[in-house]
């Protein structure tokens, strides 16, 4: 069992949810978060009152599953990102699990 963490913009949200469902993980938790290209536009846009948010919107997934699923899922996001129009693929990450309860 491994760490599946997996974000996206929130443009891509539905297609995520596909690939995970084709990919045969069916189990995973999701959460909104704001992405950020590089440190120095996040400085720019920081002030003590901003006048509009300076991340965009995405979202993170994460779940804990099997290396098939993963293998499938990654070949499944490596296709929908190569017909991208935009810079914002969909990034996915492994990570091991030394003990879990």
């Amino acid at each position: 069992m491994k760490l599946l963490i997996v974000t996206v913009v929130e443009e891509f949200e539905k297609e995520i949810l596909r690939i995970f469902k084709e990919a045969g993980i069916e189990s995973y938790s999701g959460s909104d978060i704001d992405g950020y290209k590089n440190a120095t536009s996040t400085l720019r846009t920081a002030s003590w009152f901003p006048s509009e948010k300076g991340g965009v919107e995405s979202s993170m997934f994460f779940s804990f599953t099997e290396d098939g699923n993963i293998d499938a899922l990654f070949e499944l996001i490596e296709a929908f990102n190569q017909n991208l129009d935009t810079n914002n693929p969909i990034k996915a990450v492994v990570v091991p699990i030394e003990r879990s309860i």
